[in-house]
């Protein structure tokens, strides 16, 4: 039989498989369907003005936009959360709290009670208390600068962890806050949990620093444009500082991270920002410099055709890429179906190429959103094969000290107390005089609740063994910055 003549099998067809892809439309949700919205134009929707001023800041203006569609207990829920346990304060623009609830049709007073319990991005960004963990709300080894990079500063904002790359936090304050937000130290107002830090020097100065730093550290090629948010920038103070990025020699990738690209696309859609992203994407042409942005969606509801617009018209503007970097959550997204959706709606609906997806870090009050070492690697296994692989996202985790590893690079682990170990093959910033740093181990722990009950037992005898929650997580309301003490702000 000739190679062109022999059957082919068809009982692994797309019916037969455990995720059947198929295409679906991008669809940007009716916000007329909400009371506080019903009389909002298409135009002041795509005004980033408009998105700005109407940015969701407490209870009170939630109840305006959702009218009594919101049971009294989800606003009395989400009150006591704001109080007790939120990491981050309130901020929510329009485009965000529209991707809520978006499939169900309002059927009258409380009827869209269940769904917003029970929706994916409202989960990580309109936490409630009882959402959080009662048992284990934190893990004892939380902490608020949970990967230690203000230790890593080499100029105030500016975190040298690897070899090569470097982060700098431009600003600490972003178009709208995640509940799970790692930088929940720095980022955003205080709220009665924490006391946030606060830069010390004026931007100018620290940015000049920054510069300063690089053009003395020639290894440096890679530099992450971050805060906070750089959506939060004004262009013109943004392009001067990657145009000074530029003319240092050695810097050959940048990236800027916005996750306003998901929750306030209008930003990226003004034509003055497109045109400066144009001129900034035509100089790093010129220079040999790999220029793309860092988006961060967690669920397909997030990504809408007002997110494929401004997410096209900075690659058509002349960007390299724009990739995701999305963050594994129990609630939201820690389920195959759920990740390969988000994967084919940013690389089929908005070319945005999926990239990563961290574990959530160990900060304070992450519990419920927190999984195993073990569950990680099981997500990667399953959606290994559906994507091209160039655009399968890789699970990492972020360890303490270590920094990213593939969730498969573990050294050793411990299921039953849920301790994996972790090695490294370069030195961070504050080890050069450290002879065992390549040499030792380093560990992560998973959420004591998924743990099975002898390790459950294990943690609740000896919790104490490692610092107190909170000396680690700097808890304690009214206290200042666990390193850098000041009142003053940038």
């Amino acid at each position: 039989m000739s190679l062109t003549s022999q059957p082919f099998a068809t009982t692994a067809g797309p019916a037969h498989q455990p995720y059947r892809y198929q295409q679906r439309p991008l669809v940007e949700p009716d916000w007329r369907r909400f009371p506080g919205w019903r009389e909002v134009t298409a135009a002041e929707w795509a005004s980033v003005q408009w998105q700005r001023a109407h940015c969701v800041k407490n209870v009170r203006q939630l109840r305006e936009v959702l009218g009594d569609l919101v049971d009294e207990t989800f606003f009395a829920d989400l009150e006591r959360d704001q109080a007790e346990r939120a990491t981050m304060s309130m901020l929510l623009p329009p485009q965000m709290l529209n991707t809520m609830a978006s499939a169900e049709e309002p059927a009258g007073a409380g009827s869209l009670t269940a769904a917003f319990y029970a929706d994916p991005v409202r989960h990580y960004m309109l936490p409630v208390f009882s959402d959080r963990r009662t048992d284990w709300p934190s893990h004892p080894h939380a902490s608020r600068d949970s990967l230690h990079e203000h230790d890593m500063w080499v100029a105030e904002g500016l975190t040298h962890r690897y070899p090569t790359k470097v982060l700098a936090e431009l600003l600490p304050t972003c178009p709208q806050y995640c509940g799970h937000c790692t930088r929940m130290d720095l980022v955003g107002n205080s709220t009665p949990a924490v006391a946030k830090l606060k830069f010390v020097g004026k931007p100018v100065d620290r940015h000049t620093a920054m510069l300063d730093y690089l053009r003395r550290t020639p290894t440096v090629r890679d530099v992450v444009v971050s805060g906070g948010d750089v959506a939060n920038m004004p262009w013109p103070r943004l392009e001067a500082f990657l145009d000074g990025l530029m003319e240092v020699d050695t810097i050959r990738d940048i990236r800027l991270a916005t996750k306003a690209l998901i929750g306030l696309p209008q930003h990226w859609s003004q034509p003055d920002v497109v045109e400066g992203v144009a001129r900034v994407a035509a100089t790093a042409r010129a220079r040999g410099v790999s220029l793309a942005v860092h988006t961060h969606a967690n669920h397909a509801a997030s990504i809408t055709p007002a997110v494929a617009a401004a997410a096209g018209g900075l690659l058509d503007a002349g960007l390299r890429d724009v990739r995701n970097q999305g963050v594994l959550l129990e609630g939201v997204n820690a389920d195959p179906h759920a990740l390969l959706d988000l994967s084919f709606a940013l690389l089929d609906g908005a070319r945005i190429m999926p990239y990563y997806l961290y574990m959530c870090d160990m900060i304070p009050f992450a519990e419920h959103w927190r999984v195993s070492v073990g569950k990680a690697q099981h997500l990667q296994h399953q959606i290994m094969g559906y994507l091209p692989g160039y655009a399968t996202p890789r699970i990492v985790c972020d360890v303490p000290f270590v920094g990213k590893r593939w969730v498969h690079q573990v050294a050793g682990y411990d299921t039953e107390r849920g301790i994996s170990t972790w090695t490294k093959n370069y030195l961070t910033s504050i080890e050069a005089d450290d002879p065992d740093a390549l040499t030792r181990t380093y560990e992560y722990f998973d959420p004591i609740h998924t743990l099975p009950e002898s390790g459950r037992w294990w943690w609740a005898r000896n919790a104490d063994a490692g610092p107190s929650l909170p000396e680690a997580a700097g808890m304690t309301p009214g206290t200042g910055a666990t390193r850098f003490d000041v009142a003053t702000t940038s």
